[in-house]
């Protein structure tokens, strides 16, 4: 199979396991270190199937459609994209705790078929990245002649 499923109770426990060593690295090593080890993301997904496309559902809340980039090279999808920072201070104002940084998402997955590139689509609706990938059709057979 493609894809190997995980529990939410993994999925938090990891979560869990991520906020005691970013807490711990960024005290000891300031907030700059902490941006750091927060820096890569892979985001939840959802894969569906008909008998002509995938769709794919990613959850990538605040991300802009135009930081989105996505490759498809045979049955291999890689998506990446990052959410600036916005910097928002008022006069006399100073930072007591961070803990929305700039983020970097990335996933790479592979599908059981491969993918037709120019009968894609992707679109982005309430922080989802939404992918409708079409499954290449193998062509017509040919015919061999007896020698």
């Amino acid at each position: 199979m493609f894809l190997v499923p995980t529990s939410r109770q993994a999925h938090d426990l990891s979560r869990s396991l991520e906020r005691l060593f970013d807490d711990s690295f960024g005290n000891a090593f300031g907030s700059d270190a902490r941006d750091v080890a927060q820096a890569l993301r892979s985001p939840a997904l959802d894969v569906t199937e008909t008998d002509h496309a995938y769709t794919v559902k990613l959850d990538m809340p605040g991300v802009p459609k135009e930081a989105v980039k996505i490759t498809v090279e045979g049955r291999r999808i890689g998506i990446e994209a990052e959410q600036a920072q916005t910097e928002e201070k008022k006069d006399g104002e100073r930072v007591l705790y961070r803990e929305r940084s700039v983020a970097r998402f990335s996933r790479t997955f592979s599908l059981p078929q491969e993918i037709n590139e120019a009968e894609s689509s992707a679109r982005m609706e309430h922080g989802v990245l939404i992918l409708t990938l079409a499954k290449r059709v193998a062509k017509g057979g040919a015919r061999l002649t007896v020698n």
